[in-house]
C-alpha cells in the first residue's frame, strides 16, 4: 500500500507531466447483510452511549468511529446476549431506527464459527448442525457400536446379560477406546485451534494489534471463569421472556461449563493413572477420577437442562433463532454424555451394562465429531475476543473518542 506522500509525489509527477503509472487498489473486504446490519446500529449507539457501562461492547465500540469486517467478528464475539441493552433502548422495535444488538451480534457470531472453520469446507456444517442431526448421528454410532460387540460376543441377545463383571473393558478394551477417540480428540483440537488462529489473525489488526501481556490474559481469563458479562451490566443477570432479570442463565452456563471441565479432569486423571502408574481402570469411589466424573455429570446434567428451558423460552428479539437448532443440538449432546456415563454408573452390575456402554460411547463420539462445527465454537472464540478486549483497553485511546 502507498503512503499519502508517495501518493502526493505522484500527482505532482503527473502534473508536471511525468511518467503515468497504474496504482494497485487494495480491495476491501464486502460485508454480508449481517455485519452490515452491526455496523449500522453500533455507529448509532456510538451517538447515543446509554448502554457504555453495561459490557465490554460498548467501551470496545468508543475506540471507533467505523466498522470494519474485522471490528464487527470482534464485537459480535464479545456480546454475551444479556439483553440488557435491547430492553434499555430507546431506539429498540418499533422504532424506526430498529436497533437490536442481541440479535444482530448473534447473527454476526454464527457467521464467524461458519467462515473461520476449518477446514473451510466443513464451515456449512453450522447450519445443519441441528437437534434432529445431533441426535441422529448419536442413534447411528450407538448401533454401530452395538452390532460391532454383537458380531464379537455372540449375537444381539448375547449383550444383555453379558458377563462382564462391573467391567465394560472386557466388552471393549481399554486400547480400542484410546484408538478410537485419540484420533478424534487430536482433529478437534487443531481444528478448533486453527479456525481461532484465523480468528485472531483478521481481529489483531483492528484491536491495536500489540501482544498480549501478562496483565490481559489474568484478566480475560478471570472474565471467561466468572461469565462476567452475563450479569447484565448491573449484576441483576439476563433478561428472560417476561422482561424479569434473571441469573439463572449464567448458573446453568456455570454448572455445564465446570461439569464439563470436571469429566474432563476426571478422563485425563484416569490416563495418568493408567499410563504412568499403571491402575488399571474402571475406578469407583472413592478414588479421585470417580468422584470429578460423578460430580461433573451431576453438575452438566443440571445446567443442561436448565439451558435447554432458557433456550425453548427465551423471547426471540434475544437471539438469532435459525441457530436455535445448533444450540439444542449442543445441549442435547453434552445432557445425553452426562447422563448416560451416570446412568451407565448406576447400573454397572445389571444386564443393562453392555447397551448402556454402547449408548454413553455413542454419545461421546457424536459430541466429539461435532465440536468443531457446532456451538462449543462460542466459547473458544469469545475467549479470544476477551483476550483482544483486555490488551486493546490497555493501550492509549485514540483521541476525542471518549474513554474507556
Amino acid at each position: 500500500m502507498q503512503t499519502l506522500k508517495s501518493l502526493t509525489d505522484e500527482a505532482i509527477g503527473l502534473a508536471q507531466g511525468g511518467p503515468a503509472r497504474v496504482i494497485p487498489i487494495v480491495p476491501v473486504p464486502t460485508q454480508s447483510a449481517a455485519e452490515t446490519e452491526v455496523a449500522r446500529v453500533m455507529q448509532i449507539c456510538n451517538a447515543c452511549r446509554y448502554c457504555e457501562g453495561f459490557c465490554a461492547v460498548f467501551p470496545a465500540m468508543t475506540r471507533r468511529l467505523d466498522f470494519t469486517k474485522a471490528d464487527v467478528h470482534y464485537l459480535a464475539n464479545l456480546c454475551h446476549n444479556c439483553g440488557a441493552c435491547l430492553h434499555a433502548c430507546q431506539y429498540a422495535p418499533p422504532h424506526e431506527f430498529a436497533v437490536n444488538i442481541p440479535q444482530a451480534m448473534a447473527q454476526v457470531r454464527g457467521q464467524t464459527y461458519a467462515d473461520y472453520a476449518w477446514p473451510p469446507a466443513l464451515g456449512r456444517l453450522y447450519q445443519r448442525n441441528g437437534l434432529t442431526l445431533s441426535l441422529a448421528l448419536v442413534a447411528g454410532l450407538t448401533l454401530f457400536l452395538v452390532l460391532g460387540a454383537a458380531l464379537q460376543g455372540g449375537g444381539l441377545t448375547a449383550l444383555w446379560g453379558a458377563d462382564l463383571g462391573a467391567n465394560f473393558y472386557r466388552l471393549f478394551p481399554h486400547n480400542l477406546l484410546v484408538g478410537l477417540f485419540a484420533p478424534v480428540f487430536l482433529f478437534v483440537v487443531f481444528a478448533l485451534a486453527m479456525g481461532v488462529r484465523g480468528f485472531w489473525r483478521d481481529v489483531k489488526p483492528a484491536t491495536s494489534g500489540v501482544g498480549v501481556s501478562g496483565a490481559a490474559a489474568t484478566e480475560a481469563t478471570h472474565d471467561v471463569l466468572r461469565l462476567k458479562y452475563l450479569d447484565g451490566g448491573h449484576g441483576e443477570g439476563c433478561h428472560n421472556e417476561d422482561d424479569a432479570y434473571t441469573l439463572k442463565r449464567r448458573r446453568a452456563h456455570h454448572l455445564t461449563f465446570y461439569g464439563f471441565l470436571l469429566c474432563f479432569a476426571a478422563t485425563s486423571l484416569a490416563t495418568v493413572y493408567h499410563y504412568v502408574f499403571g491402575w488399571q481402570a474402571p475406578y469407583d469411589l472413592p478414588s479421585i477420577p470417580k468422584l470429578l466424573g460423578a460430580v461433573g455429570g451431576v453438575f452438566m446434567v443440571l445446567g443442561t437442562a436448565g439451558l435447554w428451558h432458557l433456550n425453548r423460552t427465551r423471547h426471540p428479539a434475544h437471539g438469532d433463532a435459525a441457530q436455535k437448532p445448533m444450540d439444542l443440538g449442543f445441549i442435547a449432546l453434552l445432557f445425553l454424555v452426562a447422563a448416560s456415563g451416570l446412568v451407565l454408573w448406576l447400573a454397572r452390575s445389571t444386564p443393562a451394562l453392555a447397551l448402556l456402554l454402547c449408548l454413553h460411547l455413542g454419545a461421546v463420539m457424536a459430541l466429539f465429531a461435532t465440536l468443531p462445527y457446532g456451538k462449543f465454537a462460542h466459547g473458544v472464540f469469545r475467549t479470544a475476543a476477551l483476550l483482544r478486549h483486555n490488551t486493546e483497553k490497555r493501550q492509549p485511546h485514540p483521541i476525542g473518542l471518549g474513554s474507556d
